[in-house]
């Protein structure tokens, strides 16, 4: 899950607004509440759990609900029969509209039990937090999603717009069957759009709980994988030599650490940008002026990026992630080896930046790009059609709280429906805490305020969409 999105919001922490309301007992939350804690309770992380359960038993409620077998479709393959996923169709009244996709993960990042403080894959409430995990990455969305799609079957809505649904597993992990790839190369008119809501947006609260902004997502970088190798004959510890492989391997990664790629800006980065002066201290707005007219000012580049977000915001990032050498303590390394994670700024091309690896890795260190090589992202329109409906309703949800269009910094399923030409946007509606409540670490959580909230603002959002 592109959780840095939500980390934007960072720079707008001077907007704190009005406090989040505690959610109400309606009627209506029960079922909600059922479907979500069945889904997290649900273990979906890849080769240890299933998502083909997961979407079993949200297909089981949207049957009851009254949707056929015709607009109903559970999905796997046989290579992957754990990995598998649901779509569901609610048809419109009117053709010439097209349709719009409601997009959500079934899957979620490992979880090891000795490690969190609860058991990960029930469901805890503590403090008015949830805590499990999946919790909010990405269950909480898929929930509401789900929900949706049964209280519109449910309350007789005959959408102008068709309405989908895919839920599917994979997002979480770079090798695994990805269902969302499958659908947009296999199963085009299942998913066939003219635009998709997504994860990737949110808001962020301060650590009192209090409202500070919404984020919407207009485009992502793309998240590529390249492996950087040494290798050398080795020999006796005892007889060392300066040609060693874990040292070439150290040098090339420092030259990596040391490179800048250089700044650019996206019409949505130059919105994010442009909203955000206001509420960034000095010496920063400052700076992000002088950057706007040259994004060559180092020094202006240099207060900006003391802020790791606002940092990674304005240009390509890669990382070093994984390290692997030698292969015992006695001997001189034969070979070593680095996972290097490039988070690529769009417009740029993952051959483009191997290019540039290859240059700071040096001579002894060789560089390839590792599989499966993702699409690049295309950052959609900012459209009023959605824009206004997700800044008209969050005004009604959520009074006197911004919305900002922002670039996501991680990578969502979304990039994989660019091949159809359809739209992604990460749209707002959860607020997450300045920690980002332990998404992909210990404990995640998600306040249960805010997931009521978000539950009642998506819901008008998808149905003001289809309408």
């Amino acid at each position: 899950m592109p959780v840095n999105v939500r980390a934007i919001a960072l720079a707008l922490a001077g907007l704190s607004l009005a406090p989040t309301a505690t959610a109400q007992n309606r009627s209506d939350e029960k079922p909600f509440f059922d479907l979500y804690k069945e889904l997290v309770e649900t273990n979906t992380v890849v080769r240890e759990g299933s998502c083909t359960r997961a979407a079993q038993q949200i297909a089981t409620r949207m049957k009851t609900a009254g949707y056929s077998d015709d607009n109903l479709v559970l999905f796997s393959t046989p290579e992957h029969p754990e990995d598998g996923g649901v779509v569901a169709i609610l048809p419109g009244s009117d053709p010439s509209l097209g349709a719009m996709l409601l997009l959500g993960h079934l899957d979620v990042v490992a979880a090891k039990r000795d490690d969190w403080q609860r058991d990960p894959f029930k469901l805890v409430e503590e403090g008015g937090f949830y805590y499990a995990r999946g919790a909010v990455d990405d269950k909480a969305m898929s929930a509401i999603w789900a929900d949706a799609m049964i209280r519109f079957r449910q309350e007789s809505f005959r959408p102008k717009r068709t309405v989908k649904l895919a839920l599917t597993c994979g997002e979480e992990t770079t090798y695994a069957f990805n269902g969302a790839e499958w659908l947009a190369k296999n199963r085009p008119e299942l998913v066939r759009a003219d635009f998709v809501l997504n994860e990737g947006g949110g808001g962020r609260l301060d650590q009192r709980g209090k409202r500070q902004t919404l984020a919407i997502q207009v485009g992502e970088k793309a998240a590529q994988n390249f492996t950087f190798a040494a290798t050398n004959p080795g020999g006796h510890s005892s007889a060392p030599t300066p040609d060693n492989a874990i040292y070439h391997l150290a040098d090339a990664l420092k030259r990596v650490q040391g490179y800048e790629f250089p700044i650019k800006f996206s019409d949505t980065t130059r919105a994010f940008f442009a909203a955000s002066l206001k509420a960034l201290p000095s010496p920063t707005s400052a700076a992000i002026k002088r950057l706007m007219v040259n994004p060559r000012d180092q020094s202006a580049d240099a207060i900006v990026s003391r802020d790791k977000v606002l940092h990674s915001t304005l240009r390509t990032t890669c990382v070093a992630t994984l390290v692997n050498a030698g292969h015992a303590e006695n001997a001189l390394p034969q070979r070593a080896t680095a996972n290097v994670n490039c988070r690529i700024f769009p417009g740029e091309t993952v051959a483009g930046t191997l290019v540039k690896l290859q240059e700071l890795a040096g001579p002894k260190v060789t560089v390839t790009v590792n599989k499966p090589v993702r699409p690049i992202a295309v950052p959609p329109p900012l459209d009023p059609k959605i824009m206004e409906p997700v800044r008209t309703l969050a005004a009604k949800h959520f009074p006197g709280v911004p919305v900002v269009p922002m670039m996501s910094t991680g990578a969502t399923d979304g990039v994989f429906f660019g091949i159809l030409n359809m739209p992604v946007y990460g749209v707002p509606g959860l607020f997450l805490e300045p920690d980002l409540n332990g998404t992909h670490g210990l404990d995640e959580r998600i306040r249960i305020a805010s997931l009521y909230e978000g539950r009642d603002y998506l819901f008008d959002l998808a149905k003001t969409l289809a309408e």
